[in-house]
Formats: structure tokens, C-alpha cells, sequence
């Protein structure tokens, strides 16, 4: 099946067809270039889509990703980055691949067309100028033969007439010739010409035609095989891609499949554990009995201290139950029942110690003693990690630095070893504080395990707003309590009232009570300014009397003489207690 042979004649159509064929071949161009414009703006929306959501650093979302669960949807929004960059791959090996080799093809196809085509013109012409000239010769030919005709009957007439001249005669007879003759060399070209055409139509229909179709077959032949490649070429970018999107989401599977409900509930467990012991029950309070309750560790108004003299409620002294909250001198309110008071606490926030959202200066105080103890030994813990991080990178810095001397002391001519005594003896200093931090890290983390429940203490204090009874300190929690970021508390204003009106109830029925004795002396190691309700300001180097222990709170309460006394950070002072203690204790 050759075009040259079975379409000899169809010269026209071949050129629209083939025309058709590059069309075809330039849309697929267009298809394939929007797939890859649409590969990009996928794998970009999935990247940004992935961004968007990826936790923020230095943030409490990043805090967030410890949980499994959390983790899963990290590796989730990790491997959607990946599998993006695969589709940005297949966007680009079809660009390289596809778009740009045919768009080349494509010139080269247009080329070749146009020159096949106007040599199959050119035969058309040479074709076309030998028609003409045939016509021509024919046409002259068969008006010689009609002039040598009636040339020659006008002879012939001539000669029958007579009375013509025979000069007459003998001029129609030349003229009969000169038109014979003529109508032969017309004969003659027409032949010639005649010859000519059929050969050139010979060599147009059975070599020109073929040789130029057949070359036009094959080109077209070439282009519908390089579709059938490029279309292939499509495929297969699109298939060597699958294993790696296929490794991603196996990626993701394997996050979910890791995701631990018990793990994430103990981190939870970890992240918010106070330390501190549940309440224990409340103790009937007889009211046909003269006002002196019985006091126990674990009802809602025990003392802060344990098996220390009961509190005594003063309305004069600074030593009542409630000291910070001033003194409705309104006539006294009508006292509601217990119950109606048990309901109100027990559907209250629960409270922590208010001191502990105490900060010197409106920062966290160094040692954490705003927390929580179990929050507070996990930030001592953290600090000591840390630390101790630091010293081993200063101390791999002073080996590297002894063995960079070691080999000047050795090979002068590299460097002069006095030049790296200064920066060893820096880092030797940095060394040395940074162990001395480390030490008072560490002490403050013993004193806090030694005082957690777990670790075998019996007494410990009581958390929530059963301690609001235990201590003045405590009582001061008239403000309102939302829990912070960082782990310190701050007191709600919605609470304030009820407290105010148990205090009151208090501070009228216990007004002459006697202030807290002093169980030992403490010397101030820094000044602390009390601007804070509560608190006492105090000077380096100034000696006052402890009338109640740090009870893990972070905060000791002295006196300086009758009327003034208040709480100060226990790491601020140095606590000499009474011959009840074991010797001097020092919280620095």
C-alpha cells in the first residue's frame, strides 16, 4: 500500500490531511503542557497546604507534638510534602520529556511537510507548463490545416476560372503551398510537443507523484509514531512515581499505626500532675457545742503545719486565718449552712496555693517555685539536662582546644601555644559556673523529690481549695484562678466574694485570738521588694523571726515585729529554726 500509487490523484487532500495530522500533534503539546501546569499547582497547594498546618517553633503547638497522635498528623503533613515534590517530578520530566522534544518535532515536521509539498508543486508546474505548450501546438496546428485548406480550394477555383490570369493562377497555387507548408511544421511542433507532454505525464504520475507521496506517507507514518511514544512516554512518567508516592503513604500508615492512647495518656498525666494529695474528709462540726472546732490534717481549715500547736484565728493580729483579705466592716451576714458551703467549694475550680502565682519582678522565679511540685521537678529536671548539655560541649571544647596546644608545643612553626591559654582559661570559667548552676539546679531538685508523695513523705499538704483553709498564705487565693501557659496560676474574681464572706465569718468570731508564735530566725541573702498582697519587703543581710515553714509553696512567712509580717521566697532568706529542727536549713 503505497499513497504514491493509490492516491496518485488526491494531491490536495494529502496537504489538509497532513496539515490535520500537525494540528493533532501540536493539541497534544497544549494537553500535555496544562497537565504539568496543573502538576505545580498541585504540589504547591500541597506545600503550602502542609506549611500551614506544621506546628510553629519556639510555640506551645510544638509542645503539643509529643503525643502520638499529634506525631501521626506531623508524619501525615511531612510526607504530603514529599509526595508534592513527586508531583512537581512528574511536571517536570514531562516538560522535558514531552512538551519540549515535540514542540522541536514539530518545527522539523512543519519543514519537511513544506518541502515535499513544493516539490510535488514544482512536478505540478513542469506538468502543467507542458500542457500548455501541447495545447498551444495543437491549437496552431489546427489553424495551419484550415488556412492550407482554404488555400488550396482557392487554388483549385482559380485554376477552373478561365478568365483569370495564369500570373493570378500561378500566385494562388504558391500560396496553396506556403499554407501546406505551414500546416506541416504545425504537424511537426504538435508531434514534437506531443511527445514531450506524454513523457513528462509519465514520468509525473509514475515517478514524481510516488517518490513525493511516498516520502509525505512516511513522514506522517514518523509523526503518528512518535504520538503513540509520547502518549507511552505520558504513562510512564506517571508510573515511576508510584513506588515513592507509595513509600509516602506507607509512611503515613506506619505513623498511624504508631499512635499510642496509653502513651498519650500518661503524657498527659506527666504535663499536668500537680504532685499533690487528694483531700481527705471533712470533720463534723458540732455548732450545740461552744465555737472551738476540732481541727484535723485533713479538713477543709487544718494548719499548715503538721503536728505543730493548733492556729489561733486573731481579727487583730496578722496571724489569722485570713490575712491578706481586708475586713468587712459591714454588721455581720447571716452565716449559710455547711452543706450550702460544701456544694459551693465542691463545684468551684479547684484552687492551688496563690503564692505560687507570686513573681518577683512579673517573671518566673528561678527555681520554679511557682509550679506545681511534680511541674516544678520537671523544669528543675529539664534546667539540669540542659545544663549539664552545655558543660559537656564547653568541656569537649577545652579537650579540642589542650589538643590544639599539645600540638603547637610540639610543631612551633604552626602556632604559638601562649595565644590559646586565654580561651582555655575562659572556657575553664564557663566550665566552672556552669557547674555551680548545674549544683543549685540540682539541690533544688532534691529538695523537691525528697518532698513529692511518691517519694514516701506522709505529710504533704493539701491541694485544690481544700488548702485554702491550711495557711494565711493560702487564704489569700481570693482572686480568681485560670491556669497559665507557663504552669503559674492566677486567682478567678468570681470566687472573691464567697471567700470574703467565710473570711469575714471568721475574722468576727475569732478576734482576740493571740499571733502565731516564732519557731526560729532567718537571715535575708538578697532584698526582695513585697509589692505583691502578702508579702514583706526585706533587706540583704536583715535578720526577722519564721513564724510558719516553706510547705513546698516556694514561700517562707516571717515577722519583723508586731505588726509587720508577711511571705518572702524561701530561696531569698536563710532559715535558722529552733532546737524542734535538726540544725540550721539553707534555701539558696
Amino acid at each position: 500500500m503505497s499513497w504514491g500509487t493509490e492516491l496518485w490523484d488526491q494531491f490536495d487532500n494529502l496537504e489538509k490531511h497532513t496539515q490535520w495530522g500537525i494540528d493533532i500533534l501540536e493539541k497534544y503539546i497544549k494537553f500535555v503542557k496544562e497537565r504539568t501546569e496543573i502538576e505545580l499547582n498541585y504540589a504547591k497547594q500541597l506545600r503550602n497546604l502542609s506549611k500551614k498546618y506544621q506546628p510553629k517553633k519556639n510555640s506551645k503547638e510544638e509542645e503539643e507534638y509529643r503525643y502520638t497522635a499529634c506525631q501521626a498528623f506531623l508524619s501525615t503533613l511531612n510526607e504530603m510534602n514529599d509526595y508534592a515534590g513527586q508531583h512537581e517530578v512528574i511536571s517536570e520530566n514531562m516538560t522535558s520529556q514531552i512538551t519540549v522534544e515535540l514542540a522541536r518535532y514539530v518545527q522539523e515536521l512543519k519543514q519537511e511537510r513544506k518541502s515535499h509539498f513544493h516539490d510535488g508543486r514544482k512536478a505540478q508546474q513542469q506538468i502543467e507548463t507542458c500542457w500548455k505548450q501541447l495545447e498551444s501546438s495543437k491549437r496552431r496546428f489546427e489553424r495551419d490545416c484550415r488556412e492550407a485548406d482554404r488555400a488550396q480550394q482557392y487554388f483549385e477555383k482559380m485554376d477552373a476560372d478561365i478568365n483569370v490570369t495564369k500570373a493570378d493562377v500561378e500566385k494562388a497555387r504558391q500560396q496553396a503551398q506556403i499554407r501546406h507548408q505551414m500546416a506541416d511544421d504545425s504537424k511537426a511542433d504538435y508531434s514534437s510537443y506531443l511527445q514531450k507532454f506524454n513523457l513528462e505525464q509519465h514520468e509525473y504520475y509514475h515517478t514524481h507523484i510516488p517518490n513525493i507521496f511516498q516520502k509525505i506517507q512516511e513522514m506522517e507514518e514518523r509523526r503518528i509514531v512518535r504520538i503513540g511514544e509520547s502518549v507511552k512516554t505520558y504513562a510512564e512518567l506517571d508510573r515511576q512515581v508510584i513506588p515513592i508516592i507509595g513509600k509516602c503513604l506507607d509512611g503515613i500508615v506506619k505513623a498511624a499505626e504508631s499512635v499510642d492512647p496509653k502513651n498519650d495518656s500518661q503524657l498527659v498525666v506527666e504535663a499536668y500532675k500537680s504532685g499533690f494529695e487528694p483531700p481527705g474528709d471533712i470533720e463534723f462540726e458540732d455548732y450545740t457545742q461552744p465555737m472551738k472546732r476540732t481541727v484535723s490534717d485533713n479538713s477543709l481549715s487544718n494548719s499548715r503545719g503538721d503536728g505543730k500547736p493548733e492556729l489561733k484565728f486573731g481579727g487583730k493580729s496578722k496571724g489569722k486565718l485570713w490575712p491578706f483579705i481586708k475586713k468587712n466592716k459591714s454588721p455581720k451576714q447571716q452565716k449559710e449552712p455547711l452543706s450550702h458551703r460544701f456544694n459551693e467549694f465542691m463545684t468551684s475550680k479547684p484552687k492551688i496555693h496563690c503564692f505560687r502565682s507570686l513573681k518577683r519582678g512579673g517573671a518566673t522565679p528561678e527555681d520554679f517555685s511557682n509550679l506545681p511540685p511534680e511541674q516544678r521537678r520537671k523544669k528543675l529536671q529539664q534546667k539540669v539536662d540542659e545544663l549539664n548539655k552545655e558543660i559537656q560541649k564547653e568541656m569537649d571544647q577545652r579537650d579540642a582546644i589542650t589538643k590544639m596546644k599539645d600540638v603547637y608545643l610540639k610543631n612551633p612553626q604552626m602556632g604559638d601555644p601562649a595565644s590559646l591559654d586565654h580561651k582555655l582559661a575562659e572556657v575553664s570559667q564557663n566550665i566552672e559556673k556552669l557547674r555551680l548552676e548545674a549544683q543549685k539546679f540540682e539541690a533544688w531538685l532534691a529538695e523537691v523529690e525528697g518532698r513529692l508523695p511518691a517519694r514516701g513523705e506522709q505529710s504533704r499538704r493539701q491541694s485544690g481549695l481544700y488548702d485554702t483553709q491550711s495557711a494565711p498564705a493560702v487564704n489569700n487565693c481570693a482572686q480568681d484562678r485560670e491556669s497559665s501557659p507557663d504552669g503559674s496560676y492566677t486567682e478567678e474574681q468570681s470566687q472573691e466574694s464567697e471567700v470574703k464572706v467565710l473570711a469575714t465569718d471568721f475574722d468576727d468570731e475569732f478576734d482576740d485570738e493571740e499571733p502565731l508564735p516564732a519557731i526560729g530566725t532567718c537571715k535575708a541573702l538578697y532584698t526582695f521588694e513585697g509589692q505583691n498582697e502578702g508579702t514583706i519587703s526585706v533587706v540583704e543581710g536583715e535578720t526577722l523571726y519564721v513564724i510558719e515553714e516553706d510547705k513546698g509553696d516556694g514561700w517562707t512567712r516571717i515577722r519583723r515585729n508586731e505588726d509587720e509580717e508577711g511571705y518572702v521566697p524561701t530561696s531569698y532568706v536563710e532559715v535558722y529554726l529552733d532546737k524542734n529542727a535538726k540544725g540550721a536549713k539553707t534555701y539558696i
